[in-house]
């Protein structure tokens, strides 16, 4: 059979999934890659992508469904580019994330490796993420395969899966808590019922450009309006619409984002009402009471903050702490790591490439009336050498949670080299991190593997390992 891009693939039996929430079907022998299906569907999928020893498919109907399928809730499903598992019951869905940390480990870091213990789910499946960014566009793109303009008509919402100047208007995102869709809908009513214009990135023209909303479990929100001029009068509306409707909203900021990008870690956000931040609360690991975090605008803190006390404490139990280390914490952030475990460690010491993130993390230390904390920042990998180590002494163990590209090279290195008695990795890409560990096995072994759900409905998946130093 000549297989032709567009050309439909009928009754296609799903084997099981695979990367980036594809799942995988066979035809003559040939690997079929299909999206928006589940294990166990008979399905008919159209052609995207051919390829000599595979091909790309997306659904064009389901003929059998699986039992693993169940209704997605939200109406922008099969569009959107998250919640890409929205098909799948929430136990499938654990066990295929589960899956994938042993096969990073296994397959890519060549480990061997203790039992993976079962994932830690996430009680909350919906409505758990503390921060959502919003685009504005001067026009709406529809779903209709491919994508496809709207025409005139301004929105809100989210970035069409691979396209950086394509946005659909959301209409009810199940993602972040109350007043999060409220707000979105009345920033947008407003300016269209002023007269105020929505961005527009290929051309570089209009005013609102993005809202970002960020919500804490204390009930405290802060929403952060990026505009594209230097506007007072409509600057003014936005503003005192969202004060008057909102009294939730307890830090309102505003960003004048002249450049030809959404990102304002290097921009001034000034103060249009209440305070410069929010604030987070965390059960402290002993229970002996509750540690306050500080989240300003630019700040990062983990997006499902009921899950992330779960991942820290993971963190905590694995670093078998009794008081006496010398703990080094890498890629520390605003310090919650440093100081969800300070109680239990003689010292620690954080680590962070983000200058504004280690400021919050010492005023996070004093607001906890912490003592034992000192932190630095500047690029780890220059930061963390033989020198730093002689000033600031030999960790006993190293607590790491880089970003998704992993750690580099030189600081896997320099671990070797330092020996702490225990390394707790905590990563949020299982493959990174297994390349990291194929470095760091010439002087550890792995004692423990924790998985941990931060993101129902996606594939991503955070993975806890410690490694004790080889005898």
């Amino acid at each position: 059979m000549i297989m032709k891009k567009g050309h439909i693939l009928e009754g296609l039996r799903v084997e099981s999934m695979a990367a980036e929430g594809k799942c995988v079907a066979r035809l003559d022998g040939r690997v079929v890659f299909i999206e928006g299906v589940a294990p166990g569907d008979v399905v008919d999928a159209r052609i995207t992508k051919v390829k000599s020893n595979f091909l790309e498919a997306k659904l064009s109907r389901v003929v059998t469904p699986s039992i693993n399928r169940v209704d997605p809730v939200c109406s922008h499903f099969g569009f959107c580019g998250g919640c890409r598992w929205q098909h799948l019951n929430y136990e499938t869905q654990l066990q295929y994330k589960h899956q994938q940390v042993i096969d990073s480990l296994e397959r890519i870091g060549g480990l061997t490796m203790p039992t993976v213990q079962p994932i830690i789910p996430s009680l909350q499946t919906t409505y758990y993420r503390n921060r959502l960014d919003f685009s504005a566009t001067n026009y709406k793109w529809l779903p209709s395969p491919p994508a496809t303009r709207e025409g005139a008509g301004a929105g809100l919402g989210f970035h069409v899966p691979k396209s950086f100047d394509r946005v659909f208007d959301v209409e009810h995102c199940y993602l972040q808590p109350e007043p999060s869709n409220k707000i979105r809908q009345t920033i947008k009513e407003t300016a269209i019922r002023n007269g105020i214009p929505f961005f527009d990135l290929r051309n570089q023209t209009g005013y609102l450009r993005t809202v970002t909303i960020r919500t804490a479990s204390t009930g405290e929100v802060m929403v952060i309006v990026q505009v594209a001029i230097d506007k007072p009068e409509w600057l003014s509306i936005l503003m005192n619409e969202i004060g008057s409707r909102f009294p939730q909203v307890t830090s309102l900021l505003y960003v004048i984002n002249t450049k030809r990008n959404d990102t304002f870690h290097d921009l001034t956000v000034n103060i249009w009402k209440g305070k410069p931040y929010i604030t987070e609360t965390m059960n402290k690991p002993n229970g002996s009471g509750v540690l306050q975090f500080r989240i300003g605008p630019k700040s990062f803190y983990q997006t499902n903050s009921e899950q992330a006390e779960k991942l820290y404490y993971t963190a905590w139990q694995l670093a078998t702490l009794t008081g006496k280390e010398l703990v080094y914490d890498l890629y520390t952030g605003t310090g919650t790591i440093a100081n969800y475990v300070a109680g239990q460690a003689k010292k620690v010491i954080g680590l962070e490439y983000v200058g504004d993130a280690i400021e919050d993390a010492k005023i996070n230390s004093q607001l906890n009336e912490i003592t034992n904390t000192e932190f630095f920042a500047g690029d780890i990998k220059d930061l963390l050498d033989e020198h730093f180590l002689n000033v600031h002494g030999q960790p006993d163990v190293v607590i790491t949670d880089p970003p998704r590209a992993g750690m580099h090279e030189d600081i896997c290195k320099m671990l070797l080299k330092a020996e702490p008695k225990r390394i707790v990795y905590v990563s949020c890409n299982p493959a990174t991190q297994a390349r990291d560990l194929k470095i760091l096995s010439e002087k550890y072994s792995i004692a423990a593997v924790q998985p941990v759900d931060m993101f129902p409905h996606t594939m991503h998946v955070e993975n806890v390992v410690r490694l004790e130093k080889l005898v």
